[in-house]
């Protein structure tokens, strides 16, 4: 059993919502808080949140993650 780690970014819209319902959607579990920083390049707020699931298969670098 392997524990998988992802780090969800959007800019701040009802898109980064979208995806981390998704990821939900698929069994994978928040990890930690949302986090909120302004992102000098284009002007806007961005968001990250970190989830993490649980598969049975074993960890291999080129695994896609948001595949799992």
């Amino acid at each position: 059993m392997s524990t998988l780690y992802r780090l969800l970014t959007e800019d701040d819209t009802s898109d980064f919502c979208h995806k981390v319902t998704l990821a939900l959607s698929k069994g994978w579990d928040l990890y930690g808080d949302p986090q909120y920083a302004f992102d000098q390049s284009s002007g806007k707020m961005r968001c990250a949140q970190a989830v993490i699931k649980q598969v049975e298969a074993r960890y291999v670098p080129d695994m896609k993650l948001g595949e799992q």
